[in-house]
């Protein structure tokens, strides 16, 4: 299922372990915004990228290029990093020439599907035999439905997991401060 600390990428892992401090500074300095510009009186402000906008949705968090590292960082850390990597591959693989997907899907299933999968997914038997039949005649639909199955997963189970967690009540605590 997991590999361990390999499978998840350096910067992510670096990047989640940052974030805490990013925002924790960002948050305590009153004459820089976040870019770094100086303004004066002017509190930086998070924008997208606001630690209390991943609890309104878990579009929101996905959508947010530090809240998807720091939501990937604590997946790994409850041993279900393949959820988030399998989804992401889903969206990657959405953009794939059509000429290169017969490849890539077998790839993919492979990667998180099959039953010797390395990084297995938890699907049902139903999911995994339909799209066992998709990728026959592979297009870029054809993990549509695996990929709704992992997301409602992780949306119903590990994001709010993730909302209660030290280190997301940590950094949203720092976000509301200020």
């Amino acid at each position: 299922m997991c590999k361990g600390l390999e499978s998840l990428p350096t910067t992510c892992l670096e990047r989640a372990k940052e974030l805490k401090a990013l925002f924790g500074s960002l948050l305590q300095k009153s004459d820089h915004s976040i870019n770094g510009q100086s303004k004066k009186n002017d509190k930086p402000r998070l924008n997208v990228e606001d630690p209390l906008k991943w609890k309104e949705s878990f579009d929101n968090l996905l959508s947010s290029r530090n809240g998807l590292c720091l939501f990937r960082a604590f997946l790994h850390s409850e041993f279900s990093e393949e959820n988030i990597a399998f989804y992401l591959a889903c969206e990657n693989y959405r953009e794939t020439k059509h000429s290169k997907l017969a490849e890539k899907a077998k790839k993919l299933y492979d990667e998180f599907i099959g039953s010797d999968a390395p990084r297995e997914v938890n699907l049902d038997h139903v999911t995994k035999g339909i799209t066992k039949e998709n990728i026959v005649q592979p297009d870029l639909a054809c993990f549509s439905l695996a990929q709704a199955k992992i997301y409602t997963l992780m949306e119903k189970d590990c994001y709010p997991r993730f909302i209660k967690s030290s280190t997301y009540l940590e950094v949203s605590r720092k976000a509301k401060t200020g």
